[in-house]
């Protein structure tokens, strides 16, 4: 049977309750581990996506924790160790937890959970209070060569893709990296209350986060990092402003350490049916993701590759 063809037919017994016994002891009742605060993108994406897995039948019922703090790895570590062996369990995670990982250095690693699928890609904006003088990423730029402290950058913890950004900024126009000033948070919630309270100059995050305010005047947009503009935003990129970086968000889901393959299977083929479910791709047009399925032996690679790339950029940027 050909792989759409099994997606199909996933799905349909998904709706009718039906699904093989094995996902349905793997979908039954879900724990979904959010290592965030509330209101920042791992916990949108988390419940979106347990929202995703009940709509289309494919879960009972699902528990949302949520655990913030150093980028994510104290819930890893409660995940790493609360949830062995549990083949109901997932959490969230992407490339803010990889950096994180890099720069803290938690006594937990990341290869000790099983990779299950990334999800979405997004990329950054970088925005500013309405009242701010600053109008363009230009001023940010002008104000940050006088004095690099003089420009607080807040955003998600300290080796988030936001702050790898603005390090990479910083180096693009000649400044020294090392001395950029960044406020990192535990969640979007915080962030979003420190750029709307005047407390940061700039705030960076994925664009669904920031997309409210901007849209109601309160935030205004100077960038996004994506390569080209975003479909239906008028924010221009950095490279149109003349600042030759470009980086990404991408955001995934794990399982717990030490299910069996059968159990693995089970989860990766339920996360793959939600790709066909209504309220999955309402979740990704609402809030601006570009969907980016991958599982398997794939996924894990690809995640030692970006773990790789962003410890090249991080030290180049003098943040390790």
């Amino acid at each position: 049977m050909r792989r759409d063809q099994f997606l199909k037919s996933l799905a349909a017994l998904a709706a009718t309750g039906t699904l093989p016994l094995g996902a349905q002891a793997a979908g039954a009742n879900l724990k979904m581990m959010i290592p965030a605060n509330p209101g920042g993108g791992w916990d949108t994406t988390g419940r979106a996506l347990g929202k995703a897995l009940q709509d289309a039948g494919l879960a009972a019922s699902v528990q949302y924790e949520n655990k913030g703090g150093a980028a994510g790895a104290i819930g890893l570590a409660q995940f790493v160790n609360a949830a062995k062996s549990d083949p109901n369990a997932l959490m969230v995670m992407g490339a803010v937890m990889l950096g994180g990982i890099i720069t803290g250095k938690p006594p937990v690693n990341l290869s000790q959970a099983t990779p299950v699928a990334r999800l979405t890609s997004e990329y950054n904006v970088f925005v500013v209070h309405a009242a701010s003088p600053l109008k363009t990423i230009k001023d940010v730029v002008e104000q940050m060569k006088k004095d690099p402290s003089s420009v607080k950058w807040g955003g998600g913890s300290r080796g988030s893709t936001e702050h790898i950004a603005a390090a990479m900024i910083a180096r693009e126009v000649g400044v020294d990296a090392s001395k950029i000033n960044y406020v990192p948070f535990r969640g979007g919630g915080e962030a979003t209350a420190a750029i709307l309270g005047g407390n940061v100059t700039v705030g960076g995050s994925g664009y669904s986060e920031f997309s409210q305010y901007i849209d109601s005047g309160k935030m205004r947009a100077l960038a996004v990092t994506s390569p080209t503009r975003l479909k239906g935003v008028n924010v221009p990129t950095l490279k149109e402003q003349g600042i030759n970086v470009e980086i990404g968000n991408w955001r995934g889901v794990y399982a717990a350490p030490g299910i069996t393959p059968e159990q693995h299977k089970a989860l990766t083929d339920m996360v793959t049916a939600v790709f066909r479910n209504k309220a999955w791709i309402e979740a990704l047009e609402k809030n601006s993701w570009t969907p980016a399925l991958l599982t398997g032996k794939a996924f894990a690679d690809f995640v030692d590759q970006e773990f790789a790339m962003l410890r090249a950029i991080m030290a180049k940027s003098g943040m390790i």
